[in-house]
């Protein structure tokens, strides 16, 4: 088996996981969205900031399937993980204030969840794409 056969299921795996990153996105901010008032009770937010919040996982997680093609798994790769690291370091955060009686323990989790999938699609907008593979090949043809 050659090495570019051993990577191809690798990053197929990758692939997948970049679009179900994506897919949950979406389905996470369609809850927020159709729940928004439930939801906001239970975590202790405005209705307007759960919908909010549901509008931007939407956008994120779109833009995030939209270009999975275009740009390279290591960039996804990179911003999946600091985009992660940061959900896991607000919510112990938001659970720390809940359990401290503060009342803005929802707030700090779901306002992350408001600005992370915004930034991240931003950054992967503005990161460098894939060029098509014709691209690839007609330059190695000028040389």
């Amino acid at each position: 088996m050659t090495q570019a056969q051993a990577a191809t299921p690798s990053a197929t795996r990758r692939l997948a996981g970049i679009i179900a990153d994506g897919v949950f996105k979406v389905v996470l901010g369609a809850a927020y969205l159709i729940g928004a008032s439930w939801l906001g009770d239970l975590l202790g937010v405005s209705a307007w900031l759960m919908a909010v919040s549901g509008v931007a996982l939407l956008i994120g997680g779109g833009i995030e399937i939209k270009f999975v093609r275009s740009h390279p798994i290591r960039t996804y790769m990179r911003l999946m993980v600091a985009y992660d690291s940061g959900w896991v370091l607000t919510a112990l955060a938001g659970l720390l204030m809940a359990w401290q009686d503060g009342s803005a323990g929802g707030e700090v989790w779901i306002g992350y969840q408001t600005a992370a999938p915004l930034a991240f699609a931003a950054l992967l907008l503005v990161s460098t794409p894939v060029p098509p593979a014709s691209d690839i090949r007609a330059k190695g043809a000028e040389h």
